[in-house]
């Protein structure tokens, strides 16, 4: 393997696993749904897991730059097929009996008040089995978009203008994703009223466009870093090959 694949190859690796461990998590910690008001002052809710989508947001930008649309679906079918067997783990693990001991140490809150921590981590493990189904969906619609329109943005801009491919991707992909995920999980699967679904899906969707605009120097110093890792020259090869959806 010669020097330049080998980075190559590296690099791929950890844009991939940022992009694993991010899109998981969020996925993950997704279940709960926090107000605005105590932290902003704003009557607005948003899903936890909408903290850092943005990091998965700028990884798949990344990775699309330089390894172009197969590189990044590739990753983003891993990353489903990931997701489920988590949930598929996490679901078995809500099906094992509690031990009697860890029930009664548990079995009240902090103020006294009774407690059942089994019932505690089923209901909120079983509630991401509803979210779980929406993600997969708007994941599979959003990463398909974002790819596809960053490549349209890419060959009709000749490579130029970074921000505009990244920003314009993101913001198209995610107005789907953010409505998809919380109409299949709350609404179809859930006890959300479909008025509910749009006020947070729209508080959603303005958070990741914020963040989108907010994390483009990251995204060009990204760019930075990665070209002084790979070379000049091997830069401009990669990128080639990225326009051409040749990937790793």
């Amino acid at each position: 393997m010669t020097p330049f694949a080998h980075k190559k190859q590296q690099l791929y690796l950890v844009l991939s696993g940022i992009f694993i461990v991010n899109a998981l998590l969020a996925e993950i910690i997704g279940v709960k749904i926090f107000s605005l008001l105590p932290l902003m002052g704003r009557d607005d809710n948003l899903t936890a897991g909408v903290l850092i989508w943005p990091v998965v947001f700028v990884t798949t930008d990344i990775i699309n730059e330089y390894f172009g649309k197969a590189g990044v679906l590739r990753v983003s079918y891993l990353t489903m097929a990931l997701i489920l067997f988590a949930f598929g783990v996490i679901y078995l693990t809500t099906k094992l009996p509690p031990a009697a001991f860890w029930l009664d140490v548990n079995k009240t809150d902090n103020l006294g008040r009774p407690f059942n921590i089994d019932f505690a981590y089923q209901s909120i493990f079983r509630q991401g089995l509803g979210i779980i189904t929406g993600s997969i969906v708007a994941f599979a619609v959003g990463q398909v978009l974002d790819a596809t329109i960053f490549a349209a943005i890419r060959r009709a801009t000749g490579g130029r203008f970074v921000w505009l491919r990244a920003t314009g991707s993101t913001l198209v992909s995610q107005l789907v994703d953010s409505f998809v995920v919380l109409y299949v999980a709350f609404y179809l699967f859930g006890n959300w009223s479909f008025d509910q679904v749009i006020s947070v899906a729209n508080t959603n969707y303005w958070y990741k466009f914020a963040a989108a605009i907010l994390l483009t120097p990251v995204l060009y110093l990204a760019h930075f870093l990665i070209d002084r890792y790979l070379g000049p020259e091997e830069t401009v090869e990669l990128q080639e090959e990225a326009a051409e959806n040749i990937s790793v």
